[in-house]
């Protein structure tokens, strides 16, 4: 027997989109600030050469790949002032939760509510300031190595630092709007865009690869049906569950008596979702990006990190590797799913998982099954970020979407469209309401005319 919220869904339309005000009202929002990012992608930094950078990019454009380009939607390779992306947010967020898990001062913090989650908050984005500043100025000093500037000095240097900074704080402040006043999660959107966005191009070079013969068809049918697949196994994983039963006894309010129900706690496979998969790729960007516009010149530190590290090296791979199975376990026992917390509103509800007592005991329980599912989550993310990087480096077959690319392509897309289905419902729950008490008044008009 289907639900109501189900039996809702399924009778879902574009006549009911059409009446949903509010939620016509967000996605116009976030759609026009998303097209305000995309713009500014195309507006470069002062005193860029555009000829010797275009020059540059075209020489540079295989070197640069997904990793480099995949988080800044292009910018990157244009020099535009959003060229650092959200990326140094990203950072700053794992630096201030890592202290917050290990920092008795900042665990304390996270512990009081909104004005700790305030102050988290306002530290992030000190981090993000200074984390987007190195970052700037070792770009800056780069592009001045490999020739890429007009006027190399002092000026170019600060005015590279402000306008790549106010870049990133401007679309730190765009992903919060778009989360607060739009549809979805501003930060996820803001990178699915620019994956998105650079897909045509990609797909018409790839193409035309095939055309010129320097790819043969049976690689590109090949590619095609791997993507295919992949994201089939990604939409797969995300939504495989593993459900806990719960229990809850007979309970008496007052002088009734209410028996007791069963439920089930859901918990994903993969409750992190995309997250480690970002938190891991941010930690690699930023040596190849210095690297790659600093063309010929790196130090021997940096040519050392680059020739262990690059992409598709055993080293990058096993490091890729490690922090994706870091990340996915932190995040999940820190943020998505508190093991504790989950057992004591168990207690307090008075539910309990069959032959397990409430309290610690239920606890211990969780820990045991979600470092289970863990396990497979893990592996799975790690399998699906580093099939494309090992294709691209040991059998030389041009893949562009990257493993992190698919990952956050096919969840954000989920997560945006069970977001529309969540107001959607809302607003149908809205409108059954109305009606009941436009019918309530109408009757006790009817019975106080008759009377």
């Amino acid at each position: 027997m289907a639900s109501a919220a189900e039996q809702m869904a399924a009778n879902m339309s574009w006549s009911a989109f059409g009446k949903a005000g509010e939620l016509r009202s967000r996605i116009l929002f976030t759609i026009g600030l998303l097209m305000v990012y995309r713009l500014g992608t195309f507006i470069p930094v002062p005193g860029i050469d555009g000829a010797a950078l275009r020059e540059f990019m075209e020489g540079a454009a295989a070197g640069l790949g997904g990793i480099l380009q995949m988080f800044t939607g292009g910018a990157l390779g244009r020099m535009g002032i959003f060229a650092l992306g959200i990326m140094p947010y990203i950072s700053a967020s794992i630096i201030v939760q890592l202290l917050s898990a290990m920092w008795p001062p900042l665990e304390q913090l996270k512990k009081e509510g909104e004005q700790g989650r305030k102050k988290i908050n306002q530290y992030t984005r000190y981090g993000t300031v200074l984390l987007a500043t190195f970052q700037a100025y070792g770009l800056a000093k780069s592009l001045e190595a490999g020739d890429l500037v007009t006027n190399p000095g002092l000026y170019f240097e600060a005015a590279t630092v402000i306008t790549l900074v106010g870049g990133t704080m401007f679309l730190m402040w765009l992903g919060e709007q778009i989360t607060a006043r739009g549809i979805g999660n501003g930060i996820s959107l803001i990178i699915f865009v620019g994956i998105v966005a650079e897909i045509p191009a990609a797909l018409a070079q790839f193409l035309a690869q095939g055309r010129s013969g320097t790819i043969s068809p049976g690689v590109i049918v090949a590619v095609i049906v791997m993507v295919v697949a992949v994201i089939a196994f990604v939409v797969f994983m995300e939504r495989a569950l593993r459900k806990i039963h719960i229990q809850y006894p007979r309970r008496q309010v007052g002088m009734k008596v209410y028996d007791g129900s069963n439920s089930h706690l859901p918990v994903k496979v993969n409750p992190a979702g995309v997250i480690p998969a970002i938190f891991a790729s941010s930690l690699l960007l930023l040596p190849t990006t210095i690297a790659t516009f600093s063309g010929q010149q790196t130090g021997p530190v940096m040519s050392t990190i680059l020739a262990y590290f690059g992409p598709g090296q055993p080293l990058y791979l096993l490091f890729f590797t490690a922090m994706i199975v870091f990340f996915t376990f932190f995040y999940t026992y820190n943020v998505a799913f508190k093991v504790d917390d989950v057992a004591d509103n168990l207690k307090n509800q008075n539910g309990f998982v069959p032959g397990i007592r409430p309290g610690k005991k239920t606890a211990e329980y969780l820990n045991y099954v979600v470092t289970r599912l863990l396990v497979l989550g893990s592996a799975y993310l790690a399998a699906v970020a580093l099939l494309p990087e090992i294709l691209r480096s040991q059998f030389s077959i041009p893949f562009y979407f990257g493993g992190t690319s698919v990952l956050i392509v096919v969840s954000v897309t989920m997560d945006t469209i069970q977001q529309v289905q969540s107001h959607m419902l809302a607003h149908q729950y809205e409108g059954l309401i109305e009606k009941s008490q436009l019918r309530g008044k109408k009757r006790r008009k009817r019975s106080s005319g008759r009377k």
